[in-house]
C-alpha cells in the first residue's frame, strides 16, 4: 500500500500519525498523572480537613449544648468539598446530601472504568471528641469524585481542543504540501511531452527551490535536446547533400574525362583493326595507334588514381597512417617545394582505428589543400600526438590531437568555411569529436580532436 501512494499521500499519511501519535501520548500522560494527583489531592484535603475540624471541636464543650453544637458543626463540615465528615457511627452521607441542593454532582460524568482506574484506596481519619467525659469522634472520609471529575473534564477538553488543532494542522500542512509539490505534475507532464518528441515542452519554476533548480534543469535539457536534434538532422542534410555533391563531381569527372579518352581508345582501336584486316598493314601505322592508345591507357590510370584519391586515400589501409601521411606531404613538397613543412608525429600514438586513420588524413589533407591554396604561407607545422578526453565527453575512449598550423595572411573577419572544412567538422561531430580554427596575425591553427580506438 505504501508503495502504491503518491509523495503528496506518504507526507500527508505521516503527518496524520505523527499528529495521532502526539495527542495520544499527552492524553495518555494526563491518565497516567490523574491517580498520583487524585491522591495527593485526598491526603492534602484530609489533612486540612483534620485540622479544621480540631480547630472548631475545641470549644464544643463551652456551649450550652454540646451534643447539638457538634451536630451544628458536623453539618457545616459536610459542605467541604472531597471529604465526607461524619459523627461516629453515622452513615456517609451521599454527595447530593453534602453539596447542598443546589449543587450538582458531575462524577456521573465520569466513565466507569476511568473512576475505577484513577480511584485511590479510601483515606479515613478520626477526630476524637470528648463531651463532658463522654468519648466520640469525627470520621473525616476522603471523596475523590470531584477532583476525578474534574481530570476527565481536562482529559475531554485537552483531547477536543489537540483533535482540532491537529485537524486545523493537518490541513493548511496539507495544503502547504499540496501547493509545493503541484510543479511534480507539470514535471511530469512535460516530461512525457519530451518523451514523445515535443523538445519545446517547458515547465514554469515554482514550488520549494529544490524543485524550482529541477524545472529549470529540464527545460535547460529540452532546450539542449532540442538543439541536438536539430543539429542532427541539419548534420544528416548536410550529410546527404555532400554525398549528392561527391557522386554529382564523380559523374561529371567519369562523364567528362572517361568518355573523351574512351571515344579515343575505341577509334584508334578501330583503326587498328582495320589495319590488321588490310594484306599489307603499315608497320608504321600500327606504332602510331598503339602509342596513342598506350596514352589513353596511361591517362585512364591517372584519371582513375585520382577519383579514388578522392574516395579513399591509396595505401592508408596496407601502408598505415604514418606511411601515407608522409607519402602526402612529400607530394606536396615536389610541387611546391617553397613552402616549409614540419610534421610531427608522436611515438606514443599507437594504433586508432581505421576510422580514427581516414579522419586525421582527410584533416591533414584538407587543411594542407587550404594552405596552399589561400594562405601564401611559407611554413606549415603539422602534429598529431594523443589528446585528453574532452570534458564535455562521457565516453571511456582514446583521443587524439591533430593540429596543423601555417604563418599565411590569415582569414577575413567574415570569411565561411567551405565545403571541405565544413565537411570535416560535420564528420567530426557525427564521431564525437571536435574541430575549431583560430585566425590571427601570424596565419592560422586548426585543431581537430579526433576519436580512437574505433574499428
Amino acid at each position: 500500500m505504501w508503495q502504491r501512494l503518491s509523495l503528496r499521500g506518504r507526507i500527508n499519511l505521516l503527518l496524520a500519525l505523527i499528529l495521532t501519535l502526539g495527542l495520544a501520548i499527552n492524553v495518555a500522560r494526563l491518565a497516567l498523572e490523574a491517580a498520583p494527583r487524585v491522591q495527593a489531592e485526598d491526603q492534602s484535603v484530609t489533612r486540612l480537613a483534620r485540622e479544621f475540624t480540631e480547630t472548631m471541636v475545641t470549644a464544643v464543650n463551652e456551649a450550652p449544648d454540646p451534643d447539638a453544637r457538634l451536630d451544628r458543626i458536623v453539618r457545616d463540615l459536610r459542605r467541604l468539598r472531597h471529604v465526607s465528615i461524619t459523627r461516629q457511627g453515622e452513615g456517609s452521607p451521599t454527595p447530593a446530601s453534602r453539596a447542598g441542593a443546589d449543587e450538582t454532582d458531575d462524577s456521573s460524568s465520569v466513565p466507569a472504568w476511568f473512576a475505577a482506574l484513577v480511584h485511590p484506596e479510601t483515606t479515613s481519619v478520626s477526630v476524637p471528641v470528648s463531651i463532658h467525659g463522654k468519648q466520640t469522634a469525627l470520621v473525616i472520609t476522603s471523596i475523590p469524585n470531584d477532583e476525578i471529575a474534574e481530570i476527565w473534564d481536562g482529559i475531554v477538553t485537552q483531547l477536543a481542543v489537540g483533535t482540532a488543532v491537529a485537524i486545523a494542522l493537518f490541513l493548511i500542512t496539507m495544503t502547504v504540501v499540496g501547493r509545493a509539490l503541484a510543479p511534480l505534475e507539470a514535471l511530469a507532464q512535460a516530461m512525457v511531452r519530451i518523451e514523445g518528441g515535443c523538445y519545446d515542452a517547458r515547465v514554469e519554476p515554482g514550488g520549494a527551490p529544490e524543485l524550482a533548480a529541477i524545472c529549470t534543469r529540464l527545460n535547460h535539457l529540452a532546450m539542449t535536446l532540442g538543439e541536438a536534434v536539430e543539429e542532427k538532422r541539419r548534420l544528416t542534410r548536410r550529410a546527404v547533400s555532400l554525398q549528392d555533391l561527391e557522386r554529382k563531381e564523380i559523374a561529371r569527372e567519369l562523364h567528362d574525362e572517361f568518355g573523351p579518352y574512351l571515344f579515343v581508345l575505341r577509334a584508334h582501336v578501330g583503326a587498328v583493326m582495320r589495319l590488321a584486316q588490310s594484306h599489307e598493314p603499315g608497320t608504321e601505322a600500327l606504332r602510331k595507334h598503339g602509342s596513342a592508345v598506350l596514352e589513353q591507357v596511361d591517362g585512364l590510370q591517372q584519371l582513375t588514381r585520382r577519383i579514388l584519391e578522392k574516395l579513399r586515400p591509396v595505401g592508408l589501409a596496407e601502408l598505415g597512417l604514418r606511411e601515407a601521411l608522409g607519402s602526402l606531404l612529400r607530394l606536396w613538397n615536389q610541387s611546391r617545394p617553397d613552402v616549409t613543412i614540419e610534421t610531427t608525429i608522436s611515438q606514443s600514438l599507437g594504433e586508432v582505428g581505421e576510422t580514427a586513420d581516414l579522419t586525421i588524413y582527410r584533416v591533414v589533407q584538407e587543411a594542407l589543400t587550404n594552405v596552399f591554396r589561400h594562405a601564401d604561407a611559407t611554413e606549415v607545422n603539422v602534429s598529431i600526438a594523443p589528446a585528453e578526453r574532452p570534458a564535455e565527453s562521457q565516453e571511456a575512449r582514446g583521443y587524439a590531437l591533430v593540429r596543423i598550423s601555417d604563418n599565411g595572411r590569415g582569414l577575413k573577419p567574415d570569411q565561411k568555411f567551405g565545403l571541405g572544412l565544413t565537411g570535416m567538422r560535420e564528420r567530426l561531430l557525427a564521431l564525437g569529436g571536435t574541430l575549431t580554427v583560430a585566425s590571427g596575425e601570424s596565419g592560422v591553427t586548426i585543431e581537430a580532436t579526433v576519436p580512437t580506438g574505433g574499428p
